[in-house]
């Protein structure tokens, strides 16, 4: 057991195993068209491939894109190592480039969509060809704090926990900074989803209402609070419920679909407290380069 932020983990007793993934090239779907809630059809980049000006701690929001993934997206070919790959691997872990022109460049794992996402330097995306092969370090599934056996995490490496600044609150609970706090009321796509593969969509085609939340301030990589939301098998309401989780795709043009949320903790229960701190950005947890 190890003592991170006067908590007690279990990160010792974790086990550390190598996964890999393939730089992914960008997919349309066929006829292309992405379409507005009126029916005006698009068609705008942002899944999959490299992106090169786009990175966690920029904005969510205003990318003339759909889905703007950050940094590096990566997949196997084969489902079952995909899913090894979606599965075991932990926001924090480290990657590392293992063929072509970049071959030993070292990133950084910040989410998971329907492909990895990684970060690494600029002057490594600009030599990165599709089909490089990525290798992570997957560490963190079955990761707990003994304080706080109630709550559930997911996709949390050690790295992760010890950047997030935890701490005990006045009333007991585990108290966890977080950029903003959603209202369930706006969550969508991704409820019926397994909450360990995969987001979970806000639905912000509402941009008054968008605006009037401050949730159009939303940046890639922040921390994000939903009271009332039970993420322990799927996304579900269930009141006095408390789920963390990730911003790790940018906005939609398409009903249901906004910024994407990942899940990173959970309980039903007042296990969870949390407070509102702008800065709580993957971007500063893990020093990654801001562009806009």
């Amino acid at each position: 057991m190890k003592e991170a932020t006067g908590l007690t983990d279990n990160a010792g007793d974790l086990v550390a195993m190598a996964v890999c993934g393939y730089v992914s090239q960008p997919s349309l779907r066929p006829g292309g068209y992405l379409h507005y809630p009126d029916g005006k059809g698009v068609m705008l980049p942002g899944m999959f491939g490299v992106t090169y000006n786009a990175s966690v701690g920029d904005r969510a929001f205003g990318w003339a894109g759909d889905h703007v993934e950050p940094g590096v997206s990566i997949a196997n070919p084969n489902e079952s190592a995909d899913f090894a790959l979606h599965y075991l691997t932990c926001i924090g872990n480290e990657a590392t480039v293992m063929s072509g022109l970049t071959k030993g460049a070292k990133g950084i794992v910040t989410g998971e969509h329907a492909r990895l996402l990684v970060a690494f330097e600029d002057e490594v995306n600009e030599m990165l060809n599709i089909g490089d092969q990525i290798q992570i370090m997957a560490h963190g599934r079955g990761i707990a704090l003994s304080e706080f056996p109630s709550i559930e995490f997911k996709k949390t490496s050690p790295r992760l926990l010890n950047a997030m600044r935890l701490s005990r609150a006045g009333n007991g609970a585990l108290k966890v900074p977080v950029a903003m706090e959603l209202p369930i009321e706006i969550m969508g796509s991704g409820a019926e989803l397994n909450s360990e593969y995969v987001d979970q969509d806000l639905m912000s085609g509402d941009r008054p209402l968008m605006a009037d939340l401050g949730i159009d301030q939303m940046r890639l990589g922040d921390l994000i609070a939903i009271r009332h939301a039970d993420h322990h098998f799927g996304r579900s309401y269930r009141k006095g419920s408390v789920s963390i989780a990730l911003c790790i795709h940018g906005d939609s043009v398409m009903t249901g679909h906004g910024p994407g949320i990942l899940t990173l903790m959970t309980c039903t229960d007042d296990s969870i407290d949390f407070e509102i701190d702008r800065t709580a950005n993957i971007a500063n947890y893990f020093s990654i380069g801001v562009r806009s």
